[in-house]
């Protein structure tokens, strides 16, 4: 047996979410099946993020212990043959017998992407949250300055959760206007007449719909209908006084950290 790496890029606009469930096809599902087709035994991918149904990734990792005497580059070769054209393996690699791609992961950095303005380009329809208006940048990066640090970030957490605890560590929050230089894949014009704006989140884990709940959050302050100030928001480790949970094709797993 050997332990294999895998970094994976995906549209998650036509599947249930990464993690295998009892309807519906997911990432997790589709490498087990292929590569439990080519080891002629059961196999179980693990990975880093459950990302949930609609989420993107531009390198989700993975990982699994396999017999096939194939090596890594034809492996991949064999398992993008077969995946679908919204999945692709960008890198295989042999890796240490302990390595887990959940377990080993230090922590992990989130993008979310959301654009003004009175359309949005149909490209980008599914990995852009549209938010018609005007967005106050400025404030938005004053609310996200107070989630970073060690917190109970129970507020935004999707009520019904079971973990141990809501307490998460933030090494990075900011906003950006990337009109002009939209991150990949995106190109072009996304938001004629709006603007382009980036999200993005570093932390040691989250919470589920965590990066949902602070972009809704932080929306609203953009808006002009939330004071920047979150303090008593995280305080309160109450979801029903945070934000709405935004929509889940404006999210994107940008890289896991080792």
């Amino acid at each position: 047996m050997r332990s294999l790496r895998f970094t994976l890029a995906y549209d998650g606009t036509p599947f249930v979410g990464w993690q295998r469930q009892a309807a519906g096809t997911s990432i997790q599902g589709l490498l087990e099946a292929i590569l439990s087709d080519i080891d002629g035994d059961a196999v179980e991918v693990a990975g880093a993020g459950r990302t949930d149904a609609g989420v993107h990734a531009l390198a989700q990792v993975a990982s699994a212990r396999v017999k096939t005497p194939l090596d890594a580059a034809t492996l991949r070769r064999a398992l993008n043959a077969r995946l679908p054209d919204e999945v692709r393996v960008l890198d295989l690699q042999d890796a240490a017998d302990d390595f887990h791609a959940r377990f080993s992961a230090r922590g992990k950095h989130y993008r979310y992407l959301m654009a003004t303005g009175a359309f949005l380009s149909p490209f980008a329809s599914r990995q852009v949250w549209h938010l018609p208006g005007t967005l106050d940048l400025a404030a938005m990066s004053t609310a996200l300055s107070g989630l970073v640090g060690t917190h109970d970030f129970a507020a935004f957490q999707s009520t019904g959760t079971a973990v141990a605890h809501a307490v998460r560590t933030i090494t990075r929050a900011t906003i950006a206007d990337v009109t002009g230089c939209p991150p990949a894949p995106l190109g072009g014009d996304v938001a004629p007449g709006g603007v382009l704006v980036a999200l993005d989140l570093e932390a040691d884990g989250f919470l589920r719909h965590m990066v949902r709940a602070i972009a809704g959050t932080v929306a609203e302050v953009g808006a002009g209908r939330r004071p920047a100030a979150l303090g008593d928001l995280i305080s309160s480790k109450n979801r029903a006084s945070a934000g709405p949970t935004a929509p889940a094709h404006g999210l994107w797993l940008v890289r896991v950290l080792y």
